[in-house]
């Protein structure tokens, strides 16, 4: 398989990835009226989804240099589509956390970008940027095609149906996938010079962390925080859209930046927009300002983390590539938590979400200055 056609391949394994893993929102409030699950009990699920994908990336590490990245990627699609089939077929409510807990949260974690990262980056060496970058579109196609063919489908079939027809989709993609798909480019031993370490990126690992702890608690809280600024839940719903949409195109239009331009420069500009639609969010009252948060917010949401990936896994040993990037996940996944965390008490005390936003732009200024490098001194001759 072609170089180009394999980063197509990883766009349509985070398509299906991404796309089951945040649909699940879109089912919460139909599942609780079909189903009689309690909200409270939905909310226990999300959280142990999610702690749980968090938990997984040592171990999915692992086994990516172990089994290589095409088995774990294959087997985390089969774990959360088949999430959704066994989410069609549940009666009771400790079945349903169980699947989407166990099912969704290990699957996600198997099929999502460390695993992606770690196929391309082993086929494509220091070149992988452009090809992290096309891939990542998946992302956000993800967010706009499933969760509208979901609401789409809730009423003519109903909510198991959507589950059930979901999945299978799901696992058709993935079998499209099983054969497409060329056999691992793995390592036997360490390539001489080749890292095996990120210690020494630590400001790019605090920055990664900054930005997740930004990321998550905007795109999860956006909606509500529109609809307390007046915005119907439709609208709200629409700017997550505008979001994801923005995401997209800027994806793509990095893939062609990142054949003339290092990923740093790049990267600091999304900071720099991210820094910009905060501030809106923070200073600029009235609703009509959110469309254009929304629109700047997601140029600079998503798409940096395939620029953070690309420079993560610059030099790095392929055969220890997996286990080497899982603590660059372990830290999204524990600062998205903390960061969500810490919104919700500010909500609670404040009755809006303007005071994490704040804390945002605070977070994404120090994000940027970790990636930027320090001016060299000339010294004077005589």
């Amino acid at each position: 398989m072609k170089r180009e056609h394999l980063a197509w391949a990883g766009l349509a394994a985070m398509t299906v990835s991404f796309g089951l893993n945040f649909t699940m929102g879109v089912f919460f409030a139909p599942t609780a009226a079909s189903y009689g699950v309690s909200a409270t009990a939905l909310a226990i699920a999300a959280a142990l989804g999610t702690t749980v994908t968090g938990l997984a990336q040592h171990s999915i590490g692992r086994l990516l240099d172990l089994v290589g990245a095409k088995a774990v990627l294959l087997g985390g699609l089969t774990l959360i589509s088949a999430s959704y089939v066994v989410l069609s077929q549940v009666t009771q409510t400790w079945q349903f956390v169980a699947a989407y807990m166990v099912l969704g949260g290990l699957g996600f974690a198997s099929s999502s970008t460390l695993t992606v990262t770690t196929l391309l980056g082993r086929a494509m060496g220091p070149q992988v940027g452009p090809a992290m970058a096309r891939a990542a579109i998946g992302i956000n196609l993800g967010q706009l095609i499933t969760p509208w063919a979901a609401t789409a489908l809730f009423e003519p079939i109903g909510v198991r149906a959507t589950f059930a027809l979901l999945g299978a989709i799901g696992l058709a993609a993935t079998a499209v996938l099983a054969v497409i798909l060329p056999a691992d480019k793995r390592a036997g031993t360490r390539t001489p010079g080749a890292g095996e370490s990120l210690a020494d990126r630590w400001k790019l690992l605090v920055s990664f962390g900054l930005h997740a702890a930004t990321l998550y608690v905007f795109v999860l809280m956006l909606p509500k925080h529109a609809i307390e600024t007046g915005w119907t839940v439709t609208g709200a719903g629409r700017l997550v859209a505008l979001a994801a949409l923005s995401a997209g195109i800027t994806s793509a239009v990095l893939v062609c930046l990142l054949k003339t331009y290092p990923p740093e420069p790049l990267l600091r500009v999304l900071y720099a927009i991210r820094f910009v639609a905060l501030v809106l969010a923070v200073f600029v009252p009235g609703p009509d300002v959110l469309v254009l948060v929304a629109a700047l917010f997601g140029i600079a949401s998503f798409p940096v983390i395939p620029l953070t990936m690309a420079i993560l896994s610059r030099g790095l040993d392929p055969a220890r590539m997996g286990r080497t990037l899982a603590p660059a996940w372990i830290i999204h996944q524990l600062a998205a938590a903390a960061g969500l965390g810490i919104a919700t008490l500010i909500h609670a005390t404040t009755d809006s979400y303007r005071g994490y936003f704040l804390l945002g732009v605070a977070f994404t200024v120090v994000a940027a200055a970790l990636i930027t490098p320090a001016r060299t001194r000339v010294s004077a001759t005589a």
